[in-house]
């Protein structure tokens, strides 16, 4: 019989997940179909005990309900706990267990093209979002590590670091800082939504400073290539997007669900031809 997985989400007719789990399902031959399931906040609790009963092997979850469906399921993994949000469920037997791959999958595709471990390097986040602590949380997991953060709300810097329950050395800095202070930095991590659209000709912070030597990952894919990452190229740093790390995180939610872990280059290139060019 054909297993069932999915995604939930409002909205979710943009997901580009569905292409590239079907693809992935099909390359595999393993039979089984991915599905969207547009889900309003006020239908989660319904949405998820009719998924259990009509026996979805596994799905994965988008905004807004990546928090809020934790206290749905039977059993969060306790660096999605840490995290404080859920991307990916796997069904085991009659019990839904949430897991977090975003951090993973950053992590995965940021040492893939970085070309070596990050973990002697002196790293630096810009932003304190959902997106930033699940990067900061795995980072830290990692093991030994020094990962600043700087953010236009300090007070929320503050809880990130202050809720790490993993070691780590970290210093808080404002916008203004670390724009000084860029020069002490191996690699720099974007992860706010400054360069996206509607705000393409902008970016969080200058990047004058920064070594010709230096590595900068901007977590957003579309557009190919944000503000922050063309300056960063003109000063000679090489760049990334995030791609990859919507391609990892989505291929390791299938290693979960299936045990086999896809060809991450295939699914890059489907959402590639998705979004009509390539990545950086």
């Amino acid at each position: 019989m054909k297993k069932l997985y999915g995604v939930i989400g409002d909205p979710i007719g943009h997901s580009m997940s569905p292409d590239m789990h079907n693809d992935s399902f099909s390359a595999l031959q393993i039979d089984a179909h991915y599905q969207p399931f547009h889900i309003k906040s006020e239908d989660l609790k319904t949405a998820v005990a009719g998924m259990k009963a009509i026996g979805l092997s596994g799905f994965n979850v988008t905004v807004p309900h990546k928090t809020a469906i934790m206290p749905l399921l039977d059993e969060i993994d306790p660096l999605a706990q840490a995290i404080g949000a859920v991307n990916t469920v796997v069904r085991e037997e009659n019990r839904f267990i949430g897991y977090n791959t975003d951090g993973e999958g950053f992590v995965r595709g940021l040492n893939e093209e970085y070309g070596s471990s990050v973990l002697d390097k002196k790293i630096a986040i810009i932003g304190a979002g959902g997106a930033a602590r699940a990067i900061y949380y795995t980072l830290s997991q990692q093991g030994s590590i020094r990962v600043d953060i700087a953010n236009r709300t300090p007070e929320k810097a503050e809880e990130l670091k202050n809720r790490c329950p993993y070691p780590v050395e970290t210093v808080l800095l404002s916008l203004e800082e670390l724009e000084k202070q860029l020069g002490h930095y191996d690699i720099l991590i974007q992860t706010t939504s400054i360069g996206m659209s509607p705000k393409v000709s902008e970016t969080p912070i200058s990047v004058a400073n920064i070594r010709p030597d230096a590595f900068v990952s901007d977590i957003i894919y579309n557009p190919a290539e944000t503000m922050i990452m063309k300056e960063a190229k003109k000063q000679g740093a090489r760049v990334q997007n995030g791609l990859k790390m919507f391609v990892y995180q989505g291929a390791l939610a299938f290693e979960k669900w299936t045990g086999v872990l896809p060809d991450p280059k295939r699914m890059q290139k489907i959402v590639e031809d998705k979004l009509g060019g390539t990545s950086c």
